[in-house]
């Protein structure tokens, strides 16, 4: 499983990418605001996330068109060539993804909520699919389930001779609200878990580690004063 960093924090990117394990970053417009992100920008931002990571950069078209949706994903792909374009699962974003994918530009579908979208999505040249976990659950559903079932389903077919490169379509975990979550979707197959900077810190955790390396350092103490 690769780990893309779901944020538009360039801080926690950098923090992140020093770690060695980071193969990617995922924003939205929700994501941006919350850093206090202004218009005029946008476009800087990117290419600053886009020089600090060494993979995909999924970028969100806010469009509601399809030919609006095709103009701002490739101004968006002209910023880097690491940019992905991210796509809301919708009719007119099953289009606009055909038009970017045939003209090379890949495309991350997000807010895929069932396996239906998820296929639509593949058909129409989608790189990577980003089923969402956690609105699932707070709606008090089995976002875990429904991720299973995208995965198992999308494994069923090759969609290569549809994707940009002929390269294989990616599941995305999306909407990660824990570790748990994460766990759970590499058993599944999930190729990709985005995440939070808070839930990756708490991947690299566990009590009995803390406990371990608190012994070993009172240990060394001791041999310290013998």
């Amino acid at each position: 499983m690769k780990f893309f960093l779901d944020t538009a924090d360039l801080a926690e990117i950098e923090e992140a990418a020093s770690w060695g394990a980071l193969a990617g970053v995922t924003t939205n417009p929700s994501l941006y605001a919350k850093i206090g992100g202004k218009l005029d920008d946008f476009h800087a931002h990117i290419k600053r996330i886009c020089d600090l990571v060494d993979g995909p950069v999924s970028a969100e078209a806010v469009s509601s068109t399809r030919d609006q949706i095709v103009r701002e994903g490739r101004e968006l792909a002209a910023l880097a060539p690491n940019v992905v374009v991210k796509i809301p699962t919708m009719v007119e974003g099953l289009a606009a993804t055909r038009t970017l994918a045939d003209e090379g530009i890949p495309v991350n579908m997000t807010l895929c909520f069932s396996v239906p979208q998820a296929l639509l999505a593949a058909r129409a040249g989608a790189r990577y699919i980003s089923p969402f976990i956690g609105r699932f659950d707070d709606i008090a559903d089995d976002g875990l389930g429904q991720l299973a079932n995208v995965v198992a389903a999308l494994g069923n077919y090759d969609f290569s001779q549809s994707t940009v490169g002929g390269q294989q379509v990616e599941v995305i975990a999306a909407s990660v609200r824990s570790a748990h979550h994460v766990t759970q979707s590499a058993l599944m197959g999930a190729d990709i878990a985005t995440v939070p900077f808070g839930v990756l810190k708490k991947m690299v955790q566990h009590p009995l580690t803390d406990r371990g390396l608190e012994s070993f350092m009172s240990d060394w103490e001791k041999v310290k004063n013998a």
